[in-house]
């Protein structure tokens, strides 16, 4: 049974910016899937949104947003004049009629809040554990109000809230056929996110400079003066920032690569960027912390690591060739094709629309 959807994203950047971090990814890759499988859907996203293959309306407004990982427990919910976001849901509220349902993206109070106010269902996308009370307090009490509603990535994410029981877990899943499996890597590292605090990418720095095996950075620099205090504080470490790339070039340079470092100081409810890897053969070595402890199987396609421990990157990556590049394609195979994480997010709809 096909559906019209209509699908919010996340308003902190335009879509091919890099500022959306993985949800951009997922959000494109979900649409992907569902489009190829019949359904009907339109994608309302931030002005200045670049999109070759996807049905976009593009809204404007302003930007600001502070990301949700960067404040404390207790920070008030802030919603600054021409919000892109309000217009966005404004936008949602107009054409609701027109859809059998509405999948938020972005992790914020305001969808969340208007849900009970709208005819439409709406499913929310939740790319985060719990991170502010009044964040947590609204998703709660949607996941009660209205049942399988509230998705996530992770089990490990689940677990971070009260409520993890009312949570559907979807994981996430990559279109493989742009990924090229390279079975034999250069002696290069790699690290790639969003150059910011909490993705700890002085660690995989530190680890470089240490064992001399030059370190490949890709991402956006958001945080500018944090990437020169990385530069300063490790004059003599073996790195190269390559910048941020689109997916078909990043999978092309980052399977050249021997491992991917995945270093956060946070609970990431998944890490897009570790099943990249895996689906170009990359093994990874990270922390051992939120998704990532759900995706790296021990030994096997990865070690997972002490968090915050430098001298964990370091002792993991001597053990490197125990790992077996073609199990790391397999695993990605099996879990994490757009099939897979179709059928997942097909179900989780399905659910939605009979209650």
């Amino acid at each position: 049974m096909y559906h019209k959807l209509l699908f919010m994203s996340t308003p902190m950047g335009a879509i091919g910016s890099g500022l959306g971090g993985g949800v951009e990814l997922t959000l494109s890759n979900i649409a992907t899937e569902m489009l190829r499988r019949g359904h009907k859907l339109e994608i309302v996203t931030p002005q200045g949104s670049i999109s070759n293959s996807l049905p976009i309306k593009e809204i404007p407004g302003e930007l600001i947003q502070i990301p949700a990982q960067n404040q404390s427990r207790s920070d008030p919910i802030v919603l600054h004049k021409n919000s892109v976001l309000a217009n966005m849901w404004d936008y949602a509220r107009q054409v609701q009629a027109d859809y059998d349902l509405i999948v938020n993206f972005a992790y914020d109070w305001l969808p969340l809040y208007l849900t009970p106010f709208f005819n439409c269902p709406i499913a929310h996308l939740i790319s985060m554990g719990s991170l502010t009370d009044v964040m947590d307090q609204i998703i709660e009490q949607i996941a009660i109000n209205f049942p399988n509603t509230i998705g996530v990535h992770s089990q490990t994410q689940a677990a971070t809230f009260t409520f993890a029981k009312r949570c559907i877990c979807l994981l996430n899943g990559l279109d493989l056929s742009i990924y090229q499996f390279c079975p034999k890597p250069t002696q290069n590292l790699a690290w790639v996110g969003r150059i910011s605090p909490e993705k700890g990418l002085e660690d995989a720095v530190a680890a470089a400079e240490i064992t001399g095996i030059p370190l490949k950075i890709f991402g956006f620099k958001q945080d500018i003066s944090y990437w020169e205090k990385i530069c300063q504080e490790y004059p003599n470490a073996p790195i190269e920032y390559v910048g941020f790339l689109p997916t078909v070039e990043l999978q092309k340079e980052l399977g050249k690569c021997r491992s991917l470092l995945v270093t956060p100081r946070w609970i990431e409810a998944f890490g897009n960027v570790a099943i990249e890897a895996l689906a170009c053969g990359v093994p990874l070595i990270a922390y051992r912390r939120g998704g990532l402890t759900e995706i790296v199987q021990e030994g096997k396609t990865g070690f997972l690591v002490e968090p915050d421990s430098v001298q964990g990157l370091v002792e993991a990556i001597k053990h490197l060739d125990e790992i077996d590049r073609q199990t790391c394609r397999q695993q990605a195979e099996t879990l994490y094709s757009l099939e897979a994480m179709g059928d997942r997010t097909e179900e989780w709809f399905q659910k939605i629309l009979r209650n």
